[in-house]
């Protein structure tokens, strides 16, 4: 998968050399797609990451993999052209927006919550069809409620994690709660959190950052207030970290428990949460579903299953951790560290 990264204006002119202009543009109500070319319908779609990482990374892989199939299937052509990351920017990301639109594609599929936020307002005047993915709260991210938006939702079970660190380890005094002030996809899970902690009368040191270098400051003092646990949600920000800060808990004999596989696949512990592939192939086929019969008949979001307990193997090994305990919890998956 190639990836444009559109990082000053005058990268953004050239966008139009990326995308070929074979779409329409439709609005929401309407299915897309007139144009053909070897005699096939030729639908356009822009697929917008909101950063570079591996949980984002693993949605677009999956969409693109669906996109692919699904035109194989059913006889079309699916041009989503580059996969673009918005490198976190907001200004990045309006101008992917912009250019997706004045380019008519038939529907933007953005990742993470800034993106799908931001293409949902560059979309308002042509209600061009939004099907986002991996926003963990819709309604708190003013993502519901809109007729040409539709999606999916990782929504994390924070009691189910919580339950997961003291089935674990009995003996917790203290939680360090890791987390980006900047990711709206952290504000509830970590709300919840601390709703479980305060009723169970544990101890939780809160440790913030919104760049890797203050992430990675924020492990240390989580290191240095001893914690026996950190608990991180499905956080963006942090994700970029997590191949940095995940020996220095593992050396201090910290397990890291995240909102997401991708989290465990870069180092952490183990998460039981969403597997984000079958997350970004629901994604492709509700995209489809806009393109060729219009959004009506979506609803505002769709709520994926959990039930899979990833554990890093590796991982559990620096730490001493038997982790055949969180077999009660869902499928257990084993993983080894990776860098994608």
């Amino acid at each position: 998968m190639k990836t444009t990264n559109i990082m000053k204006s005058a990268m953004a002119a050239l966008l139009a050399l990326t995308m070929t202009a074979c779409g329409s543009g439709t609005a929401a109500g309407e299915p897309a797609g007139n144009e053909s070319e070897a005699g096939k319908t030729v639908y356009k779609v822009a697929v917008v990451k909101q950063l570079d990482h591996a949980s984002l990374d693993e949605i677009a892989n999956a969409i693109t993999a669906e996109l692919d199939a699904l035109a194989e299937q059913n006889g079309v052509v699916i041009d989503y052209g580059d996969v673009y990351s918005g490198q976190n920017d907001q200004t990045t990301l309006q101008q992917i927006g912009s250019q997706a639109i004045a380019d008519k594609v038939d529907v933007i599929i953005p990742i993470a919550t800034l993106a799908a936020q931001t293409m949902t307002a560059a979309a308002g005047d042509t209600e061009t069809p939004v099907v986002y993915a991996a926003i963990s709260d819709p309604e708190a991210a003013e993502l519901t409620g809109i007729s040409y938006v539709s999606g999916t939702s990782d929504a994390l079970n924070t009691e189910l994690i919580m339950q997961m660190m003291f089935t674990q380890n009995k003996q917790i005094k203290k939680i360090g709660l890791l987390y980006s002030k900047s990711e709206a996809n952290s504000a509830k899970p970590i709300e919840e959190a601390k709703k479980f902690l305060d009723e169970n009368g544990i101890a939780y040191v809160e440790a913030n950052g919104n760049t890797n270098d203050e992430v990675i400051q924020a492990a240390s003092s989580l290191i240095g207030e001893k914690v026996d646990a950190v608990f991180t949600p499905t956080d963006n920000v942090i994700m970029a970290a997590e191949l940095a800060i995940a020996p220095m808990f593992a050396e201090a004999g910290i397990p890291h428990y995240t909102g997401a596989d991708s989290f465990v696949r870069n180092g952490a512990f183990t998460t039981c949460g969403v597997n984000y592939t079958e997350l970004g192939k629901k994604t492709a086929d509700l995209a489809f579903e806009a393109i060729t019969k219009g959004m009506d008949g979506l609803k505002d979001y769709y709520l994926m299953d959990g039930g899979i307990v990833t554990v890093n193997t590796e991982t559990a090994e620096a730490l001493g951790i038997n982790y055949e305990v969180l077999k009660d919890f869902g499928e257990l998956v084993e993983v080894v560290t990776t860098e994608d």
